[in-house]
């Protein structure tokens, strides 16, 4: 059976799992024209999360994926809070407003419990995905058991053989290049390997599919990476001007008027690429203290975009986009699939 068939699509493209801009609307455009939609999932609670699958369902009859979050989540010390919170606390008093005495850890991971894999096996989808680590054994039994098939993030060749070990069905290689958060397994340690590399490297020393992520615009970087060896490739920041994602409109002129991208780790508290703005001009310099953990650090960037757009500064928002965003172009989903298609056809 082929990598497409496995999946049943009929392109070898899948829509990367953007949480905060995905929607039921842009991953049935996806799928409807032959790829994999998706739904980024990990920020959401279980009864938004079955909301979105079933909205899904509705648009289109072919498959799509949901993804969710794997991370360790760990307490945070009220001392290293405190930490960062101070460190913010100059920017909170630029606008006359007191900094958070405390940060709440505002994102589950599908480790926690058994809530979001309940929620799978209820609605079926066709795939589901995972980023920041490997979900429990009991609960990728469970998966497999229900014909679910499962893709994991790698960042390098040591997480790639835990995913092939784990009994994962597809490794996405996401590379430095990739927009949104690095799905570094520990948070700490970044190979920081470009995709073409890593996918020659998996590909090389691992036996599963393997889609290609990160920095990938065009139907000639998708024939690229699929002669190297890639089964697939997956594609966020193309899709993000699609007028079916949710991207704000703040959030698309900065990808048009400012396409240049830095990796930080202020925002979130993990290593993200976005646009560059107030977080990586003001915030990362080179005397900045360690951020709280993720998603504690999160919760205070949020409060202080919340704060700054208030006060008519759009500086601090979480513009997450690939090292290539100045190639994106303003397409429907299914023009920017169709037209990807034909590029890679091309001689």
């Amino acid at each position: 059976m082929s990598f497409a068939q496995q999946l049943g699509i009929k392109h070898p493209i899948l829509l990367a799992p953007m949480a905060g801009v995905s929607t039921p609307e842009l991953a049935a455009e996806v799928s409807n024209q032959g790829g994999l939609g998706s739904l980024g999932l990990g920020a959401n609670s279980v009864e938004s999360a079955r909301k979105q699958i079933l909205d899904t369902q509705v648009l289109t009859d072919h498959p799509f994926q949901v993804n969710f979050f794997c991370h360790e989540s760990v307490e945070s010390s009220a001392e290293s809070q405190q930490v960062w919170i101070d460190y913010i606390r100059p920017v909170f008093e630029k606008y006359n407003s007191p900094a958070p005495t405390e940060l709440k850890r505002i994102y589950p991971s599908f480790k926690d419990n058994d809530d979001f894999l309940n929620l799978v096996l209820e609605t079926k989808p066709k795939a589901v995905s995972f980023h920041f680590g490997i979900p429990h054994p009991h609960q990728i039994t469970k998966l497999k058991e229900a014909g679910i098939l499962t893709l994991v993030s790698a960042t390098n060749l040591a997480e790639a053989r835990a995913i092939e070990k784990a009994g994962i069905d597809i490794i996405i290689a996401q590379g430095i290049e990739a927009g949104g958060h690095r799905g570094i397994f520990n948070p700490t340690f970044d190979a920081a390997i470009t995709t073409a590399d890593l996918v020659r490297l998996i590909t090389q020393n691992c036996t599963l599919p393997v889609v290609a992520a990160g920095g990938i615009m065009n139907g000639q970087q998708i024939k690229y990476m699929l002669n190297l060896g890639a089964s697939a490739v997956q594609l966020g920041t193309a899709f993000v001007q699609c007028k079916t994602s949710s991207a704000n409109s703040t959030y698309r002129q900065a990808l048009l008027n400012q396409p240049i991208t830095q990796v930080t780790a202020s925002i979130s508290g993990r290593p993200a690429r976005g646009i560059i703005n107030h977080w990586q001009m003001e915030i990362d310099l080179p005397e900045r203290p360690k951020t709280a953990p993720y998603p504690y650090a999160y919760d205070l960037a949020k409060q202080l975009n919340a704060l700054a757009i208030k006060n008519g500064d759009v500086g601090y928002g979480a513009f997450w986009a690939g090292s290539n965003v100045a190639q994106i172009r303003e397409l429907e989903a299914r023009d920017l699939i169709n037209q990807l298609i034909l590029e890679m056809n091309q001689i």
